[in-house]
């Protein structure tokens, strides 16, 4: 079985550029729909969403037996950092979100998260010569290089994205977070992988996360889906069946045995049925890779002839 965690975004409300979707529901309410979801063990709690009331936080987990898998750090907001938090020109707001950031880490130490979760969707630029390429990095470098060592014990997680809501993001892909992370420095800063995020970046997910393994950058995983023409957050398998497949078969060989979440909107239809539905997919998809005969597979990897290794797979549902 999976180790299932949920994003709490997608257990209340969320919108889109046109619909709002579900009610403004609490942190405790959300919790108490985690914890209605059968297959789900833990949760992704957000900051500063989550935080308003730790103690009935706390409560709430305990009431619903649910563990932490990260703390979700929201540099993405409608009240600051509106040109990016990491790459802002100002370094009074640069400072403001590192500083934001280590509250949030000591949250996940308090919670007993093993990581800080972070996807800067908002560094990035709409048009060339919008934002100095240079400083850019040098800025976002330095204000991680003070996270990551402010708990060398938390492992930072940054979910790149190619696009949205910039037309490019400046960590779009497994190798720009690879370098990235070599620019830091620091041996707790590495990867969310996030497999929708990965269709879109022209990737497949297993052979992103055998890189990212081999660069000990591998802390985290997202599952969901698309068609590659927008990150619509789908469940795991709508479009990627066989994908989803060698992705867990593939994590099992890197002995991942780690949490991952469920980022998955939920739109119109009740949360709990949601993400009971997904991780009953999800872990399908799992056992079909479990059938898998590794020193078969082995072979054939070696002759690749994909349309006998298909025919095989085929034979597995």
């Amino acid at each position: 079985m999976l180790k299932l965690s949920i994003i709490t975004l997608f257990l209340g409300q969320t919108k889109n550029r046109f619909l709002v979707y579900q009610d403004a529901a609490n942190t405790p309410t959300h919790l108490d729909r985690a914890g209605a979801a059968e297959g789900v063990g833990a949760v992704e709690l957000r900051y500063p969403a989550d935080t308003a009331d730790i103690p009935a936080t706390r409560e709430a987990l305990k009431r619903n037996n649910l563990a932490v898998s990260a703390i979700n750090f929201a540099s993405v907001r409608n009240d600051r950092w509106l040109r990016g938090a990491w790459t802002a020109e100002s370094p009074a707001d640069r400072q403001a979100a590192v500083d934001d950031a280590k509250r949030a880490m000591d949250l996940a130490a308090e919670l007993g998260a093993p990581r800080l979760h972070n996807c800067p969707l908002n560094e990035g630029f709409d048009y060339p010569f919008e934002l100095d390429p240079i400083a850019a990095l040098d800025y976002s470098a330095e204000c991680f290089e003070r996270i990551c060592a402010h708990n060398r014990d938390i492992k930072v997680c940054i979910e790149y994205k190619i696009n949205e809501p910039r037309v490019r993001c400046q960590i779009g892909n497994a190798g720009e977070l690879i370098a990235f992370a070599n620019i830091v420095g620091a041996d707790n800063l590495g990867a969310t992988l996030d497999a929708g995020h990965c269709f879109l970046a022209g990737e497949n997910p297993a052979a992103t996360a055998a890189l990212l393994a081999k660069c000990n950058r591998l802390f985290y995983v997202h599952i969901n889906d698309n068609d590659t023409r927008g990150d619509w957050d789908l469940t795991p398998g709508t479009w990627h069946t066989w994908e989803f497949v060698e992705l867990f078969y593939t994590l099992e060989r890197l002995g991942y045995d780690d949490w991952i979440a469920f980022d998955i909107v939920t739109k119109e239809h009740e949360a709990s049925q949601v993400f009971s539905d997904a991780a009953a997919i999800a872990n399908r998809l799992k056992e079909i890779a479990t059938r898998i005969d590794p020193a078969d597979m082995a072979q054939r990897y070696a002759r690749r002839h994909p349309t006998s290794t298909m025919r095989m797979l085929n034979e597995l549902l």
